[in-house]
C-alpha cells in the first residue's frame, strides 16, 4: 500500500487533495529494477504509469539511418528522483512512444493505467487535475527533447 504521505512528496500530487491523493495511491505499488532492465520498448502496451523514488531511468528513440546501417538509440529525456514517466498509460492510444531502460539501480512507484483511467473517468475532478499535471510532465519532456536536439545539432556542425 502507497501512502499518501509518500505521494505528497513528489510535486506531481501539488494540487491533490488528500482524499484525491487516497484514492490515485489506491491504483498504485511500488516496484524495482535493476541497471540495465528494459521496462519498455517504443510500441510496448501503456500498462503503468511511473514516478521515479530513486535511480536513474534513459528515455530513447531508435534513430534508423538506413537499411545497410545500424539503428542508433538516441537519449530524449534523463527520468530521475521525483520525475514521472510513461504517461502513455493514461493518454491514447495507451502505447508507450520511447523506449525506457535503467541505468542505475532504480525503485518507482507504478500506478496501474487500467485501474488509473477508470478512476479519472469516474471522479472528473480528479481526472482535470491529473490530466492537467500529466499536460505539464509532456510539456516538460518536449523542452529537454527540445534542449537535446538543439545541443547534438551545435555539436554536428562543429564536426
Amino acid at each position: 500500500m502507497i501512502s499518501v504521505d509518500l505521494l505528497k512528496q513528489y510535486t506531481f500530487f501539488k494540487w491533490f487533495s488528500d482524499e484525491q491523493i487516497k484514492k490515485i495511491a489506491d491504483t498504485a505499488s511500488q516496484e524495482s529494477f535493476k541497471a540495465g532492465f528494459q521496462l519498455w520498448d517504443k510500441g510496448d502496451p501503456a500498462k503503468n504509469l511511473y514516478l521515479l523514488e530513486a535511480g536513474k531511468i534513459v528515455l530513447y528513440m531508435d534513430a534508423y539511418a538506413g537499411t545497410d546501417k545500424p539503428s542508433a538509440k538516441v537519449t530524449v529525456d534523463l527520468v530521475t528522483k521525483g520525475d514521472a514517466m510513461g504517461w502513455s498509460a493514461v493518454i491514447e492510444p495507451y502505447v508507450y512512444t520511447l523506449g525506457a531502460r535503467c541505468i542505475d539501480d532504480s525503485k518507482a512507484i507504478a500506478f496501474d493505467g487500467a485501474k488509473l483511467r477508470e478512476l479519472l473517468e469516474k471522479d472528473s475532478k480528479i481526472g482535470y487535475c491529473f490530466m492537467q499535471t500529466t499536460a505539464k510532465v509532456i510539456s516538460t519532456r518536449l523542452t529537454h527533447t527540445e534542449i537535446i536536439l538543439v545541443g547534438e545539432r551545435g555539436l554536428s556542425i562543429l564536426e
